[in-house]
């Protein structure tokens, strides 16, 4: 019998249902990184792409096209595309985060420094239109480069809400609609589009992967509170030390007394953190009942991502993405 230690992960499921796609993927992705002129950029663009991440956003333009029957080659194009944007994307937030920790490995801006990761990930966003330009798609065009936009806004959005206080529900999930969800829910509609599918499909298969990005963070942001750092590649409270006003601590502040408030303003507002802040915080989310009640929105966007795919067909790609949106959030069990 199965159990949950032992039993297949779904994303490794999709990514050996895809293996051979990925394999296309992955080459495309070394050939488009190199650079004649400049070592430096393949040299720190491999130190990420090669770092162990699941490639979970390729996957899922890949997973699409095959469940919309799609049969060309277009797809390997825009899976690459899609995982460029994404790189380049993580090499600008560990420049803006200052980070010097990512899938528990010294972040690019540490090795080298934050000029050689703000200019290669500008290459790495002119390579992903290089590759999407190829498929010969206006409308490919037109959603992976909305999604670039909206990434950089939600990025915008996020840098002047996050250590304000005034910061409320709505906010957060336009941030994360913006920072996480654009390219998940770009990455399932360009396979929908690239297979010609018909318009209800691929507006299921975008909402499908909205939904999936939103529980997606939500969940990341909650396991900075609760998570193993083993697995998650982050201490806990790394968000409150970088005064990253994330879900659950939006939550406890909503419900916060005038003592609790002023708490929150010196630590988040001002920044002046003490020892023994930390504990403070857990706390504060214990007693609000912050943290149970993020894992319920992240819980009900995971079934949103589910009743999204209800109008696809059958495809055993289909039961992959399902058993995806419950791991999750299974994450936080």
């Amino acid at each position: 019998m199965l159990t949950t230690e032992n039993r297949q992960k779904p994303h490794d499921l999709l990514a050996a249902y895809l293996s051979k796609d990925m394999d296309a993927v992955n080459a495309l992705i070394r050939t488009r990184m190199a650079s004649e002129h400049a070592p430096r950029i393949p040299e720190v663009t491999a130190h990420l792409v090669e770092a162990g991440g699941k490639r979970l956003r390729p996957m899922l333009t890949l997973a699409a096209a095959h469940l919309c029957g799609y049969e060309g080659q277009h797809h390997i194009n825009l899976a690459a595309t899609v995982e460029f944007i994404h790189t380049a994307t993580l090499l600008h937030d560990d420049v803006v985060d200052e980070s010097g920790q990512r899938r528990g490995r010294p972040t690019a801006n540490l090795l080298w420094d934050n000029k050689s990761s703000v200019l290669v990930g500008d290459y790495l966003f002119s390579r992903s239109f290089q590759l999407m330009v190829e498929t010969g798609s206006l409308q490919v065009l037109d959603i992976l480069s909305n999604a670039s936009a909206t990434i950089a806004e939600g990025e915008v959005l996020q840098l002047t809400a996050s250590q304000n206080l005034a910061t409320d529900e709505a906010i957060y999930l336009k941030v994360v609609r913006g920072k996480t969800a654009a390219l998940f829910s770009a990455a399932t509609k360009v396979g929908g589009v690239i297979a010609g599918a018909p318009e209800h499909h691929v507006v299921a298969l975008n909402d499908y992967g909205d939904a999936l990005g939103m529980a997606f963070q939500i969940v990341d942001d909650l396991l900075d509170f609760q998570g193993d750092t083993a697995s998650t590649g982050k201490n806990i409270g790394d968000d409150f030390r970088e005064r990253k006003l994330t879900l659950p601590l939006i939550k406890a502040v909503a419900k916060a007394d005038d003592d609790e408030r002023a708490f929150w303003v010196r630590t988040i507002e001002k920044g002046r953190q003490e020892l023994g802040d930390l504990q403070t915080v857990l706390g504060l989310l214990e007693k609000h009942g912050a943290l149970v009640d993020t894992a319920t929105d992240a819980r009900n966007w995971a079934a949103r991502a589910k009743a999204a795919l209800d109008p696809l067909p059958r495809h055993e790609i289909k039961d992959m993405l399902t058993s995806l949106a419950d791991y999750v959030v299974e994450r936080i069990s």
